[in-house]
C-alpha cells in the first residue's frame, strides 16, 4: 500500500465496536497519511470523543453499533461541522446504503471489501469527491424507483419516500402532517399522487412495493 499523495496530516475518527476492525483501519489510515487517529466503540464514546476534539478531517464509522443508530451519528456529525464521512457497514441493504447518503456520508463501503477498494474509498473522500462500494452501486444508480403495480418503475421524490416511511410507520396522516409540519390536506395529496404513480390507491399495497423495491425499511 502506497501513502497518500496528500502531503498534510489529516485527522480521523473511527467508530466500531470491534477492537481488531478498529486496529486494522487505524493503521491502514496511518498509512495513507493520517497524524491523528481516534477510535471510539459506541455511539456514546462517539459523541465524546466528538465533543472533546471537534470535527476532524475524517470520520469512518458503522452504522451497526450497540447503544444507537450509525445513521443518527452521521446526521450528528454532519450537523456539527465534520466534513467528510465514510460509512463502512456490514449490510448492503437498499435502505441503508441510501440512508447513509441521505444523512451526509459521502462513502458507503462494506466490511467485506478488499482493502484496495476501502483505500480507493477512503482516497476519493479525502479528496472532495463521493464513493460507493462496487457491490452497492447499483443500488444508488436505481435511485428511488419503485415499481408499480405494473412492474413499470416510478421516481418517488423524497419527500413522498418521506410520507410512505411514516405511512410504514404506522402514522396517520394528521400524524405525518405533524411530523413533516405539513397539513393533512397536503399529506393527503402526496399519498394520492404515490397511488397515482404506483397505480394502487392502498396504503399497504403502496409500502409493500416501497418496501420491496429497498426505498423505505
Amino acid at each position: 500500500m502506497v501513502p497518500h499523495p496528500r502531503e498534510e496530516l489529516f485527522s480521523v475518527l473511527v467508530v466500531d465496536d470491534h477492537p481488531l476492525l478498529r486496529e486494522a483501519i487505524a493503521a491502514r489510515l496511518a498509512q495513507m497519511g493520517a497524524g491523528t487517529v481516534h477510535e471510539a466503540a459506541s455511539v456514546a464514546e462517539a459523541r465524546a470523543r466528538a465533543t472533546a476534539t471537534g470535527p476532524c478531517d475524517l470520520a469512518i464509522l458503522d452504522l451497526g453499533l450497540p447503544d444507537g443508530s450509525g445513521i443518527d451519528l452521521v446526521t450528528e456529525l454532519r450537523s456539527q461541522g465534520w466534513p467528510r464521512i465514510v460509512v463502512l457497514a456490514s449490510s448492503d441493504d437498499p435502505y441503508a446504503v441510501r440512508s447513509a447518503f441521505q444523512a451526509g456520508a459521502q462513502a458507503y463501503l462494506l466490511k467485506s471489501a478488499s482493502p484496495m477498494v476501502v483505500t480507493d474509498g477512503v482516497r476519493r473522500v479525502l479528496d472532495g469527491g463521493v464513493y460507493a462500494d462496487p457491490s452497492v452501486a447499483p443500488v444508488l444508480a436505481t435511485g428511488t424507483r419503485v415499481p408499480g403495480t405494473d412492474n413499470t418503475p416510478r421516481e418517488l421524490s423524497a419527500r413522498e419516500v418521506e410520507v410512505l416511511q411514516l405511512v410504514a410507520d404506522g402514522q396517520s396522516n394528521k400524524e405525518i402532517g405533524e411530523e413533516l409540519s405539513l397539513s393533512a390536506l397536503t399529506v393527503k395529496s402526496h399519498l394520492s399522487r404515490i397511488g397515482r404513480k404506483l397505480g394502487t390507491g392502498d396504503r399497504a399495497q403502496m409500502v409493500a412495493l416501497a418496501m420491496r423495491a429497498g426505498v423505505i425499511r
